[in-house]
């Protein structure tokens, strides 16, 4: 009898596996046998992940670029670099006092609060993955939430530079998410989705719809903003977070689409979320565009730009609206 030459669960495939299979292949046994003991939770899976309307068997799905934790590691490791590159050059140059005070006010205006959102998708991120059927979601989940973190760590810091130049302007952000009007759509949306509790509802809305959209609108346009009110290094800042952002939608892609290689009819409850979840999203972004002091004209052309990339998205996945 020749020796067992590697994992059993990896045999078929009749070669060498990569780090990244042996990391992230079969790490859930649940879906298959169970829970050990019949505790509450058991009747929560059983409800939120095998009564969703999503089904696959999910054996198709892999990340794009086959995360693993050293990979990850060995990546954000260069960004926060840039990133504390950037925050040296802001604190040793005097940065701020050469901006427009009105872009300060700006700045003043949104950055504060924008960690409350990003601490939302941080949670409904969270969420997914513990809930997620599959381990190498699981997996891509995980590091997606380090990686907001890393968003929200960031902003403070940004926001504590700030505060040089105006001390007390972050004393006012939780007033201001929970009650100030541009900010409540936003809240609002959140809030539902923190409790949307469906597995796959909770994918498509919370990483498909609303997540991308809102990095389009935040980490593209208002850093393209930034950059045309002289503030350089926000722009290459926020262009730096927005690389994680753009490696959350390929995995999230590939993961839409192996629910529908694998189950073809998945297309029906996805295109469902999606015109459900899109309305409202669209209507909060464009509601947090006003603190940003720019014009009708140009609140508008964001939105589009935004609209134009999701849509586009989706059709590619074959999830596009019913009404397009």
């Amino acid at each position: 009898m020749s020796a067992q030459r590697t994992y059993w669960h990896l045999q078929a495939r009749e070669r060498v596996p990569s780090a990244y299979e042996i990391a992230t292949t079969r790490l859930l046994y649940y879906p298959e046998r169970g829970f050990e003991l019949p505790t509450p939770i058991a009747a929560w899976y059983e409800r939120h992940q095998g009564g969703s309307r999503l089904r696959a068997s999910w054996q198709t799905f892999a990340d794009p670029q086959a995360t693993t934790y050293s990979s990850y590691v060995a990546s954000r490791n260069e960004r926060e670099a840039f990133a504390d590159q950037i925050a040296r050059s802001m604190e040793e140059t005097g940065y701020d006092r050469e901006l427009d005070p009105r872009w300060l006010d700006v700045l003043s205006a949104v950055l504060p609060v924008l960690r409350y959102p990003c601490h939302g998708l941080h949670l409904l991120c969270c969420y997914v993955g513990q809930l997620a059927p599959e381990g190498r979601v699981v997996v891509t989940c995980a590091f997606q939430a380090m990686d907001e973190l890393r968003r929200i760590e960031r902003l403070a810091r940004r926001m504590r530079l700030l505060m040089d130049m105006r001390p007390g302007l972050a004393a006012n952000a939780r007033p201001t998410w929970e009650h100030e009007p541009a900010w409540q759509p936003l809240r609002r949306v959140l809030e539902r989705l923190l409790v949307t509790y469906d597995f796959g509802t909770a994918l498509v809305a919370a990483l498909l719809v609303f997540k991308p959209a809102f990095d389009a609108l935040f980490m593209r346009g208002f850093a393209r903003l930034a950059a045309e009110r002289g503030d350089r290094l926000l722009f290459e800042l926020f262009a730096s977070l927005d690389q994680d952002c753009r490696w959350h939608e390929v995995w999230v892609d590939a993961c839409i689409g192996a629910a529908l290689v694998d189950e073809p009819r998945n297309v029906e409850p996805i295109r469902e979320w999606i015109d459900s979840a899109w309305p409202e999203t669209k209507s909060a972004l464009a509601a947090a565009i006003e603190p940003w002091g720019v014009d009708a004209a140009r609140a508008e052309a964001l939105l589009r730009d935004v609209d134009a990339a999701c849509t586009a998205r989706w059709a590619a996945l074959g999830v596009g609206s019913n009404a397009e």
